[in-house]
């Protein structure tokens, strides 16, 4: 079978297990992929990417440190920087928060700024992902739009768990979204297969699947 046809396999199997006991659980849990590595170095071979997904997993809070006020993103300006000295909040900013954005040139102050918060909860804007040469209404907008689909892939530890979906979408998407993330992670594999020790697909509060990866 395809990686896809495995993925869609599993995903149908912890439906199955939830659907028993649905009377439960009575929230729309997380789908998520977990890919196991052995023979990884994590300092010499750290990931740290993003993957596009096909399907939105949800609407993200999104802000962003611009020179001027947006009609489409909550903004925090240059003069309002130093209100987020208070560390009460700093804090507050970063959780009420999915993802933030900055105009480039504004970067080296928002790093001094918000860096101690952002930084240790993955959400500083980078060249990557978040960062921006121009304010005009159509960049912002298709930012925000790719952010919606996006999700962060960042090796801490030879263990990477990726929430993908939620358990109400359709299989097919969850399928479709967990290829996504494993063939990002896959790319990104100094060894390929010689890397992978297991890939497995789990709700929230269930027991983990195994995803045959051929």
């Amino acid at each position: 079978m395809t990686t896809k046809e495995n993925f869609l396999k599993a995903v149908k199997e912890i439906k199955k297990a939830e659907e028993a006991r649905k009377d439960a659980i009575k929230f729309d849990q997380s789908v998520d992929v977990l890919v196991n590595l052995k023979n990884f170095d994590i300092k010499r071979a750290s990931i740290n990417t993003i993957a596009v997904l096909p399907h939105k997993i949800k609407d993200k809070k999104v802000a962003g440190f611009l020179d001027k006020k947006s009609n489409f993103v909550d903004t925090i300006t240059k003069p309002e920087f130093e209100d987020f000295k208070d560390k009460k909040k700093l804090k507050k900013l970063v959780d009420n928060y999915d993802f933030f954005i900055a105009n480039a040139k504004l970067m080296p102050t928002v790093a001094t700024s918000f860096g101690r918060a952002l930084g240790p909860a993955g959400k500083m804007p980078s060249p990557q992902l978040g960062m921006i040469a121009s304010e005009d209404e159509s960049t912002i907008k298709n930012l925000i739009k790719k952010i919606e689909n996006v999700v962060k892939i960042k090796t801490k530890e030879p263990s990477i768990k990726i929430s993908i979906s939620r358990l109400s979408a359709k299989d097919e998407d969850i399928a479709e979204n967990a290829v996504a993330v494993f063939n990002e992670i896959f790319k990104n594999l100094q060894k390929g297969k010689e890397n992978l020790k297991s890939v497995l697909i789990k709700t929230t509060m269930g027991k983990p699947v195994k995803v045959p990866i051929s």
